[in-house]
């Protein structure tokens, strides 16, 4: 498999002739898109979620939880409806949605809906620390956020046991800032862990 990372949240999936993208939002670039039929979103926030594009995307399918499909109803059919425990073909790939809530950031707000999506061993957990049953062989763990702690980011991929980590939701951090979360996550994160500039990718 072939994992290509674009800003902030934003990752493409590619296998052969199968490609997923996840939660491109409004910082990610549009090329994310280009030859891809079916898209993941985690939840409604828009750098998760770039409704705009996705308009513009004929033919995309959106599959997304119930939240954030009400706020693309002008999709009409191509958006599909998906819930925590549900299992799915998208993009030819196999995927399990877990999860269900955003991490809280303050007073139990934003208390939106939250899906993490496990494609054939990727787990992409949008904004939560969700540790799913399942098997995990490559994590996507986020570095930033209001949400964000990094104790619970260095706990989370420790409970979740990957093989190897990526770091996404990362799009506020300077380089300072992403040089320290990388030195933890490479300290105590205990996994193999490596950092995708903006459009590189890796595969295994």
């Amino acid at each position: 498999m072939r994992l290509i990372k674009y800003s902030h949240a934003c990752v493409r999936l590619e296998q052969d002739d199968r490609v997923l993208v996840i939660d491109p939002g409004v910082w990610s670039e549009a090329e994310a898109l280009i030859g891809v039929t079916d898209v993941l979103i985690t939840h409604e926030h828009a750098d998760h979620v770039d409704l705009d594009r996705l308009k513009a995307a004929e033919g995309v399918r959106i599959f997304a939880p119930a939240e954030a499909a009400a706020q693309a109803t002008e999709l009409g059919e191509r958006v599909v409806t998906v819930a925590a425990g549900e299992d799915f073909t998208a993009g030819g790939f196999s995927v399990r949605a877990v999860g269900g809530l955003h991490a809280e950031i303050f007073d139990g707000l934003p208390g939106c809906a939250n899906l993490g999506y496990i494609v054939e061993g990727v787990y992409h957990p949008g904004d939560s620390f969700f540790v799913p049953d399942e098997e995990v062989d490559t994590l996507l763990v986020p570095a930033a956020g209001p949400w964000f702690k990094l104790g619970e980011a260095l706990e989370f991929t420790r409970a979740v046991k990957p093989a190897r980590a990526f770091p996404i939701h990362d799009a506020p951090l300077n380089d300072l800032g992403k040089s320290n979360v990388d030195g933890w996550m490479d300290f105590k994160g205990d996994t193999q862990y490596a950092r995708l500039g903006t459009g590189e990718s890796t595969t295994w």
